[in-house]
């Protein structure tokens, strides 16, 4: 009995021992480079697309059967048949087979790389990692090739479920109520496995390197969903300290839930608005029942991604007054599109950029194709008077990009009151701050608006130079590097000085041993994953803002990020010895 412990990325919470089972293994012997005769040609094509269309039929019957506790998986399954329809994905794959002779499934892997190298390309962390959507439909069509087997689950106990990658049709097969936890070789922080790790309210981990060649079915494992850790067959002494984690663990999520609703409120009397970053209208009752005071981030993209042609006006406005209404009175704020033309429709045709991360996207995309902007600005504003809305153009650069993305919204707005169109006239506008140049103007950027929302994942990155799913360099990605307090600080003062309210919408707004460091430069809101929103608010109900100031005053005059880490974790673990072992932290990477 072999012991091990295999290190991954901790996407859900929770502490969870039991048997391991895969989905699924992979037949490396069919995944090898093989090639087939001329005359084998025709027969391969027809092998591959009887597999595609077995596979969409099994989508869509799982579609048809999506449980309660999974609906707001379906947007999901939506999007893993269009990719399964892709024309651009099936037909690559077929000349794969037809010009170089592979069989269907190296032809299948093939077209699958071919994507991820342009998927590749992308700066958005959260776009880039949908590229492992593509890699699961085609997981599912090869096991249609091979004629897999999922895995028999046995009976009477709940297992933990072990693949190379977990999509929503995978679970709804099994039941979710057969397995605890999961473990996937593939996969982000923002992969749909760790979302829908989540939905569940099971501990989950990814990215697990070696995997199949570490574990056999029937061991015992741990799920550990707060270090991102997998014990393979742990020793008695071992498995006793998680049984009596897994306990504690119970108890504290169950004690924060309970206190969900209460206000965020620190003992000095400040209020903090906690709110919830979504990308579908489906996921607005998670941040409610977690005591979320409205949405901070809704990602309007997925509703132009998921898709094959671009969404019209009417059904734009449809999914935004739907959500708003769902919400009312909190406020709900919609990001304008934030993609490019690389990351788009699977339809479109990509812009031949030698670096799409730094090209046409976000605001500049919808600047240069206005008539999709203009349509989506016009179904905001439409579904203003279904609630309380507000909307912020993404990756602002400077105070001309700024007052260009203004005037084609009064120009929207002109156009809605000579037609007798209904909407908001005080509709709050704001920007992202994720750009250095952003954060250097944010005295000038602040008069022109009404709020700011810091985004904090690409403001790293871009401060730092760093990709933080680049695994050669993401031990550099640093949240709390000096130059990022510092520049977090500026943007907070500049927005403050001229009366406008901030706030901070990346994962630094759910990590706890940031959060202090946000509260003590005065951050009025800070939105994150429903999830996160329980935990953090208890944080905030349990910390004075004269202790943060203190914090971010040693932050702040900190030469070095480990300085910062040290001086936070300290402190921070005398303030919450009992709490912080159940939080998810990015500084616990680089340890």
């Amino acid at each position: 009995m072999i012991r091990q412990i295999l290190h991954g990325i901790a996407v859900s919470a929770g502490i969870a021992i039991g048997r391991a089972y895969f989905l699924a293994r992979q037949d490396e012997k069919a995944m090898v480079r093989r090639k087939i005769p001329v005359d084998g040609v025709e027969q391969e094509i027809t092998r591959l697309m009887r597999a595609l269309e077995s596979t969409r039929r099994e989508m869509e019957e799982t579609a048809r059967r999506i449980p309660p506790e999974l609906k707001d998986q379906a947007g999901i399954i939506a999007a893993h048949l269009m990719i399964c329809r892709d024309p651009k994905l099936v037909q690559t794959a077929l000349n794969h087979v037809r010009e170089r002779h592979f069989s269907a499934e190296w032809a299948l892997r093939e077209a699958v790389a071919d994507i991820a190298r342009a998927f590749s390309l992308i700066d958005d962390v959260y776009i880039r990692e949908r590229v492992q959507d593509v890699r699961a439909v085609a997981d599912r069509v090869t096991g249609h090739l091979q004629g897999r087997v999922a895995a028999r689950l046995p009976e009477g106990e709940a297992c933990i479920l072990l693949a190379r990658d977990l999509t929503p049709a995978d679970t709804l097969e099994l039941s979710p109520k057969r397995f605890c936890s999961f473990a996937t070789e593939e996969g982000g922080r923002t992969a749909h496995t760790g979302i829908l790790a989540r939905s569940l309210q099971i501990p989950a981990v990814v990215g697990v390197s070696g995997l199949e060649e570490s574990v056999s079915d029937g061991d015992l494992v741990v799920v550990d969903g707060l270090k991102g850790l997998l014990l393979v067959n742990p020793e008695q002494k071992i498995l006793a300290a998680y049984e009596a984690m897994q306990h504690s663990f119970t108890a504290f999520q169950e004690q924060i839930r309970l206190r969900s609703s209460l206000p965020a409120e620190m003992p000095d009397g400040v209020r903090i608005a906690v709110r919830g970053n979504i990308e579908t209208p489906d996921e607005a009752e998670a941040v409610t029942a977690a005591g979320g005071e409205g949405i901070g981030l809704y990602r309007t993209e997925f509703g132009f991604i998921s898709r094959t042609s671009v969404p019209k006006e009417e059904e734009l406005y449809e999914e935004y007054a739907a959500l708003a209404s769902k919400m009312a009175p909190h406020k709900v704020t919609l990001r304008t599109l934030d993609v490019g033309a690389d990351k788009m429709l699977w339809a479109q045709r990509a812009l031949e950029e030698a670096n799409p991360a730094l090209g046409l996207r976000a605001i500049r995309y919808c600047l240069r194709h206005q008539d999709i902007f203009r349509s989506q600005l016009r179904a905001i504003l439409r579904a203003s008077v279904h609630g309380s809305i507000a909307l912020m153009f993404p990756m602002i650069s400077g105070l001309r990009e700024l007052r260009q993305a203004k005037a084609v919204l009064n120009e929207v707005k002109q156009e809605l009151e000579t037609s007798l169109v209904p909407f908001d006239r005080n509709t709050p506008l704001g920007i992202m701050i994720e750009l250095p140049s952003a954060v250097m103007t944010a005295d000038a950027l602040a008069r022109e608006v009404d709020f700011f929302s810091i985004g904090t994942n690409d403001l790293i990155q871009y401060s730092l130079g760093i990709d933080r799913g680049n695994r050669h360099v993401s031990h550099l990605y640093q949240p709390l590097h000096p130059a990022v307090v510092r520049s977090i600080k500026h943007v907070a003062d500049m927005a403050h000085k001229e009366g406008i309210p901030v706030s901070v919408c990346g994962e630094m707004a759910s990590d706890p041993y940031c959060l202090p460091i946000l509260l003590g430069m005065g951050i009025d809101e800070v939105s994150m994953a429903p999830q996160a929103i329980p935990g953090i608010k208890h944080i905030i109900r349990n910390i004075d803002l004269d202790e943060c100031r203190e914090l971010l005053y040693q932050a702040h005059s900190a030469a070095t990020s480990e300085t910062v880490n040290r001086i936070l974790k300290q402190a921070l673990s005398r303030r919450f010895p009992r709490e912080l072992p159940f939080y998810v932290s990015m500084l616990d990477a680089e340890e």
